[in-house]
């Protein structure tokens, strides 16, 4: 029997409470996986909100935004990226969850029981820190995971910078749970994790006092995130610090933390951002000699090489002043108006394709989903001030006027588009 809240819109209430993973079970139990909602995308409002709030209060203590535009497109761009391939199938860690359920499953717990709920949210906040630590020890999940990493600044945006690979890995480590938790149980707790870690990419909140004890907080997760020699490899914690405490890998905040990764890629092209470090594995594999050695560049640390131990040497990462400036780009203010009203054009775009994907067929999916990419790319490209990045800009405002021509565009969203679009080439000169 189906539960009938699970078709229901999350309110306000709901909203709030599943960003801090204090829904209930009796709200959040399902019997099949059809019944689950997307938590996920029924947040976007409240990602807004919460980035809107942020905003204001850092405005106010600091006299400025914790962050600047472009890095936060760049973020928001890299999390866009991430959730495309779910609009043509379902995600592999549910994919493989619900193969290993339905053929290896040792017991069936009950679907509808508190005991069941509160289980699986240890499981999978038991197997989110080692996917996490795994993502950086082992180079090959590495080059998914250093996505999230990239971006120089800590706010609400860089927790939506996420991998297009990292789910490729990171269903392993949920796997055993498919033994005896119910799919909808194991989906609905999926999102919780992740949503929970959305607020803690934040520096308006400082230190939470005993809950700093248990729970995953801002200050444990911006240690993290920093580039210092301290914070290497620390703190890999999705919702309980517990997991670090008792694995030796916590480690309290106290100097000024230097954000992103020990060496910076100084882009907001989303190419770059996903798939740069892939490149540099590769171009690593062929220059190192000897096949264990070439073996070793795949799946021990992102800091080996031939001689050292599995994780690298730390007095190999450079040194931070705490003086650092983030990587920003050069283009100028009329340019980045246009560019954020293109990219608020594109998100009501996505956001309309999600609604409507049990509608629409397989080549207009294909189509918009290459448009968003096309977008995000050039995008990236005007902030970065590349070369080519009229001619691109170009050429996309060329794809979407045929693609409203075509009707792979509904006519109330490229009308409000079209006077955007035909003064792009004025707009980037």
């Amino acid at each position: 029997m189906k539960n009938p809240e699970a078709q229901q819109d999350v309110s306000v209430s709901q909203g709030i409470r599943m960003m801090f993973y204090v829904m209930k079970p009796s709200e959040t139990s399902f019997q099949t996986l059809e019944e689950v909602p997307d938590y996920v995308r029924k947040a976007t409002p409240f990602f807004i909100s919460l980035m809107l709030l942020e905003l204001v209060v850092s405005w106010i203590r600091k006299g400025k935004p914790s962050g600047g535009l472009d890095d936060a497109l760049a973020s928001l761009s890299a999390g866009i990226m991430s959730r495309l391939p779910r609009l043509f199938s379902r995600s592999i860690e549910l994919t493989s969850y619900v193969y290993i359920w339905e053929n290896y499953r040792l017991i069936s717990l009950p679907w509808d029981s508190p005991w069941t709920w509160y289980l699986t949210f240890l499981g999978v906040d038991f197997g989110y820190y080692w996917f996490h630590r795994m993502a950086h020890e082992v180079n090959i999940m590495w080059a998914g995971h250093q996505t999230h990493h990239s971006s120089e600044g800590y706010n609400l945006s860089t927790a939506l910078r996420q991998s297009v690979l990292q789910i490729y890995t990171s269903w392993i480590f949920y796997s055993p749970l498919a033994l005896f938790i119910p799919p909808s149980v194991y989906a609905v707790h999926l999102q919780f994790n992740l949503l929970y870690q959305f607020w803690i990419h934040t520096e308006v909140i400082d230190n939470l006092g005993p809950l700093e004890l248990i729970l995953n907080t801002p200050s444990h997760h911006r240690v993290h995130h920093g580039r210092n020699r301290y914070c290497i490899d620390r703190n890999f914690a999705g919702t309980l610090i517990i997991w670090d405490r008792i694995f030796g890998t916590f480690e309290a905040e106290n100097e000024k933390v230097v954000y992103g990764l020990t060496h910076p890629i100084n882009t907001f092209e989303p190419f770059k951002v996903q798939f740069h470090h892939l490149v540099n594995i590769w171009t690593t594999f062929w220059a190192t000699p000897g096949f264990f050695n070439k073996f070793s560049v795949i799946f021990k640390g992102p800091g080996w090489s031939p001689g050292k131990p599995r994780l690298g040497l730390i007095e190999e990462i450079p040194e931070v002043e705490g003086k650092e400036i983030p990587f920003s780009s050069s283009a100028s203010q009329l340019l980045k108006i246009y560019v954020l009203v293109q990219f608020a054009l594109m998100l009501a775009f996505y956001e309309e394709t999600f609604a409507d994907k049990a509608v629409l067929s397989q080549v207009t999916l294909l189509l918009r989903v290459c448009f968003i990419i096309l977008t995000l790319t050039s995008i990236g490209f005007l902030l970065d001030q590349r070369r080519k990045a009229a001619v691109l800009e170009t050429f996309r405002c060329l794809v979407f006027l045929m693609l409203c021509r075509s009707g792979h565009l509904k006519p109330c969203l490229s009308s409000s588009s079209f006077a955007f679009e035909c003064i792009s080439t004025e707009s980037i000169k």
